[in-house]
């Protein structure tokens, strides 16, 4: 049998997994890659008597409602098996996205004045991450998907095909509280260039951010099961 003919023998959901798992990889290796930037998000509310924003994080956030959804669509048709694999495989793929640029760092670049093209300095500027941060990210990423995968499913088993809300947005919550957390202190807080009390004011500011992203995303979690269900002509629970 040749080539041609197995990837012809695809179906429905294969060519479906495909493309989740392309647009899931492409999302958190581009999160990683551009997070060298500060973006203030211009949010504000009172809770509790506090008050609460304006936001100031990482732009790398910026694909991450997309991996939020991925990651539940994958999670309800193809299972948390399928979701732990692709998890580490993308974990694999991002450090050797970092091993590929830090080769990059090493090779000096052939400047030419006026060019437009960036110099070396430039280049380390946007792309010379430290290695903590480098490593607490990829930690961070694992730890949150491989735990958000477990909750889901938990969640699922005791209510059933019911609550998409509870199992989609309730997983997203409690790994993303811990990954919020994690990356900080691996990445600033380990190779002392956060201290503790700063730690505890940017690891939740940065929490709240995530979860309002995630409450925001719930309705569009209906929207794509249902495209998801069309697509693969499962019809209505």
């Amino acid at each position: 049998m040749t080539l041609d003919s197995n990837t012809s023998n695809l179906g429905r959901r294969e060519w479906l997994f495909i493309a989740l798992a392309g647009l899931f990889i492409t999302n958190a290796v581009t999160a990683e890659l551009i997070s060298n930037k500060l973006v203030e998000v211009p949010i504000t509310f009172d809770l509790f008597g506090k008050q609460f924003g304006p936001f100031v994080t990482i732009i790398g956030i910026l694909p991450w409602p997309v991996v939020f959804l991925l990651t539940d669509l994958m999670n309800e048709f193809y299972g948390a098996k399928a979701v732990r694999r692709l998890s580490w495989i993308t974990a694999g793929l991002i450090a050797y996205c970092f091993v590929i640029v830090l080769l990059a760092l090493q090779i000096p670049a052939f400047e030419i004045p006026n060019s437009g093209l960036a110099t070396n300095e430039q280049f380390k500027s946007v792309f010379g991450q430290a290695p903590w941060v480098i490593v607490g990210s990829i930690i961070a990423f694992l730890v949150s998907q491989l735990l958000d995968a477990t909750l889901f499913h938990f969640i699922k088993n005791k209510t059933g095909n019911r609550f998409i809300w509870m199992r989609s947005t309730g997983s997203t919550m409690v790994s993303q509280l811990i990954d919020s957390y994690i990356v900080l202190y691996i990445g600033f807080v380990l190779p002392g260039n956060m201290d503790w009390s700063t730690y505890m004011v940017v690891a939740p500011t940065n929490y709240i951010l995530k979860l309002i992203i995630a409450i925001a995303l719930t309705p569009l979690i209906y929207v794509g099961h249902a495209a998801v269900r069309r697509y693969l002509r499962l019809g209505d629970k």
